[in-house]
């Protein structure tokens, strides 16, 4: 009976130590829930970019820990690679100087290593890395106005896969239809081609071409247009991660890491300039296209410049408007300045007289004096052209220009 007591007595101190354990660990778990939420709470709060009435921009990171904190975009100056951010209560900030209308990329660098806006959650892809953007506008019709959404008829963009019996493969493009393309009626199209190491992504993202075409249409700058962005990579069949490689190629995987032209390292069975054919009559067959040269457009950027440099003198009596946006463009070799074979293309296209041959280019871009080269031979041989050079270099803040200007003067 003794014997009874005592273990009862030791059972209940037992149950009281382990009762006040747990309680304990309740309240610590309690203090470090209450902490993450109140950390959650901190970082969450913050208001990143936040544009100022004065018409600079705040960026704030919340990083209590961190020793150095910078931001680097094209926001700031030329040749200024980043900008330090200030500390107070664990919220490092940086304010711009007054920034003018436009769509503006821009990371963080915390201790050396870069990272996106945890308070953003607007980004881009470029190649292998993303961007946080933003956008400045201050009155409509201004450049950052034309690169919003704004409350205008929206048209639809598609990811449209087409077989391509040239490349012998089924590939994938993006397809922008006008507002109103579902009543009915016919459309002029446009081709808008990427630069090394983009995809068919590249213009509806960092290029905002839906929204540009929006706008300009939605204000009667420019005519209803189909705009078609296909993948210029003859060997990659679709954008990173949307498209499944064979066994033996250098992408075996459809999760693999992009690189600026890295698709260089396996040879197609012919170029995007031969192939570029399967495009247009795809395009003619599935959609309500005006199939005929006045109604077709091309213009690309930088190796989408080539492209639309070489596929319009390939294909004389299909495009008639061609624009080339910093575009690398090559006329012949160091010991033979202009190919005989590209001379005689050049002869026939512009015999054809094209309604616009438009080049654009800033005056910065490491492909300035390639172009200029190009347009001293125009000159010579009297063949009729446009030019515009604008400040800065191989960007899109000018690859965005350009597109706006020359779909203003299609159709």
């Amino acid at each position: 009976m003794q014997k009874n007591r005592i273990f009862a007595r030791a059972n209940q101190k037992l149950i009281c130590k382990m009762k006040k354990l747990l309680l304990s660990i309740v309240a610590l778990l309690a203090v470090a829930t209450a902490s993450a939420q109140q950390a959650l709470f901190d970082q969450n709060n913050i208001t990143s970019p936040e544009q100022n009435a004065d018409g600079t921009v705040t960026f704030r990171l919340y990083a209590p820990k961190a020793v150095t904190v910078e931001v680097t975009g094209d926001f700031l100056p030329e040749g200024t690679p980043s900008a330090a951010m200030k500390e107070e209560r664990g919220v490092w900030s940086y304010t711009t100087q007054p920034l003018q209308p436009e769509m503006y990329s821009y990371k963080f660098r915390v201790n050396g290593m870069e990272m996106l806006d945890p308070s953003n959650v607007y980004r881009c892809r470029d190649i292998a890395s993303f961007q946080n953007i933003f956008i400045v506008t201050k009155e409509e019709g201004d450049k950052g106005s034309l690169y919003n959404v704004n409350r205008v008829p929206h048209g639809n963009v598609s990811k449209v896969w087409y077989e391509s019996p040239t490349l012998k493969t089924t590939r994938r493009m993006t397809v922008y239809t006008p507002a109103g393309y579902d009543k009915g009626g016919r459309y002029p199209v446009l081709y808008l081609l990427h630069g090394a190491g983009g995809d068919e992504e590249a213009w509806t993202t960092l290029g905002r071409a839906a929204q540009i075409l929006d706008n300009l249409i939605a204000s009667g700058k420019a005519k209803p247009m189909i705009v078609v962005m296909p993948n210029g990579n003859a060997n990659c069949e679709a954008a990173p991660g949307e498209w499944a490689p064979e066994a033996g190629h250098p992408y075996a995987s459809s999760m693999y890491k992009p690189s600026f032209m890295g698709h260089q390292s396996s040879r197609p069975v012919a170029s995007t300039e031969e192939s570029f054919k399967d495009i247009v009559s795809y395009v003619d067959k599935n959609y309500r296209t005006i199939a005929k040269k006045q109604s077709r457009a091309i213009c690309g950027l930088s190796m989408g410049g080539g492209h639309s440099f070489s596929i319009s003198k390939l294909y004389p009596d299909m495009f008639n408007y061609v624009g080339l946006f910093s575009a690398a463009v090559s006329l012949g070799s160091r010991n033979q300045p202009v190919a005989p074979e590209v001379e005689q293309q050049l002869k026939t296209m512009f015999q054809r007289k094209p309604a616009l041959y438009w080049i654009a280019i800033g005056s910065t871009d490491f492909l300035y004096q390639q172009n200029k080269t190009y347009r001293e031979y125009l000159d010579k041989m009297g063949y009729k052209y446009e030019y515009l050079e604008t400040d800065g270099g191989h960007i899109w803040r000018n690859w965005r220009i350009y597109l706006t200007l020359f779909a203003q003067r299609l159709f």
